[in-house]
């Protein structure tokens, strides 16, 4: 995701994350891969867990004010605690966008686990965290109007 307005965003050189890379094959009219689709998994794509990067930064204030309240060291998992697969991704990226993407099956890379989500049962529990901005369709709207400007 970005910034709710769209004024900051993530821009990596080379980028290799699935929703920018997709976010700019859909802008740029260009192929999109996904890597594996015979995974363990509804659709057959990866299954991840994807947090907005303002939950991320939620998540982090709890833990230094956790910190500060009882000095010590922790250790929490961030995430949501579910995922979205590869298919879900495109399938919102389409929604927000409006536009079609150009989708190519490649085999899966080596190593790459059916579903990787985070359990996010201490952190709730300890931090009372609860991601108020990761549903798919905010990370990828915000991402999309940064990738916009």
């Amino acid at each position: 995701g970005a910034s709710l307005d769209g004024t900051r965003g993530e821009n990596h050189d080379p980028e290799t994350h699935i929703i920018p890379v997709a976010l700019n094959a859909i802008k740029n009219n260009e192929e999109f891969t996904i890597y594996g689709t015979d995974y363990n998994t509804l659709d057959g794509t990866c299954v991840r867990d994807y947090i907005h990067v303002l939950d991320l930064a939620i998540a982090h204030i709890l833990a230094l004010e956790k910190i500060i309240r009882e000095p010590g060291a922790y250790t929490y998992n961030v995430g949501t605690g579910s995922g979205y697969s590869n298919r879900e991704i495109v399938k919102t990226i389409e929604e927000v966008t409006g536009k079609s993407l150009s989708v190519v099956d490649q085999e899966r890379r080596p190593g790459d686990a059916d579903t990787l989500v985070a359990d996010v049962s201490r952190i709730k529990q300890d931090l009372g965290f609860d991601p108020q901005y990761s549903d798919l369709k905010t990370i990828i709207s915000t991402a999309w109007k940064w990738h916009n400007k």
